[in-house]
């Protein structure tokens, strides 16, 4: 999949006139891109629109303009772009009340390693999680995780044959798994296979 570069990005002024209109497209992007698993928790597929959006906002937000500060925000979101044979994912642990969300977290130490994604006929895959730092301690495990799952050529081909897909947590504290995926996410997570 394409990578974000210099000439992919807008002026702040430009951006600022087409914010709206790229920010509702967006939206209709990462419909189908959202996957809930069990009742807090949520996977956020990324791909280079999402990624482009993101870099764009931050550059509005921070007003970013130089080109070593753009080249390394280049550099940070890159690497959340899948590469043709995997799925990036922003993985979040939803609580909204504070006090069950410190609770939680303490009792889902290790849970991003424990986020599996099968393709019928297959094993599942497991990720490699938080390549950029770590998100876990002993006491407690991050709200935020990223994971990146690799494909074989043989699961991509069953996936782009219809085989269904699931989501499962593994994790002893919070054993959920989705129904099959519905058509609308896989067509969505397929074009990442390319």
């Amino acid at each position: 999949m394409k990578k974000i570069t210099l000439a992919d990005l807008l002026s702040i002024e430009a951006y600022e006139a087409q914010r709206p209109m790229i920010r509702k497209a967006i939206m209709e992007h990462k419909k189908p891109r959202r996957v809930p698993l069990g009742p807090n928790a949520m996977l956020h597929f990324e791909d280079y629109m999402v990624m482009r959006y993101q870099v764009l906002e931050l550059i509005r937000a921070e007003k970013i303009t130089g080109f070593d500060d753009l080249q390394e925000e280049l550099e940070a979101y890159n690497p959340l772009i899948p590469d043709g044979k995997n799925l990036k994912v922003t993985f979040m642990l939803e609580y909204p009340d504070e006090n069950e969300r410190k609770e939680r977290l303490r009792q889902l130490i290790g849970i991003e390693e424990l986020i599996s994604i099968q393709i019928a006929g297959f094993d599942p895959v497991y990720p490699i999680a938080n390549e950029d730092l770590p998100r876990s301690t002993t006491e407690k495990t991050s709200s935020v995780h990223f994971l990146r799952y690799e494909f074989t050529d043989e699961m991509i081909e069953a996936a782009r044959n219809g085989a269904q897909w699931v989501i499962r947590s593994e994790h002893l504290n919070y054993p959920y798994e989705t129904d099959a995926l519905p058509e609308a996410i896989t067509e969505s997570l397929l074009r990442d296979f390319a």
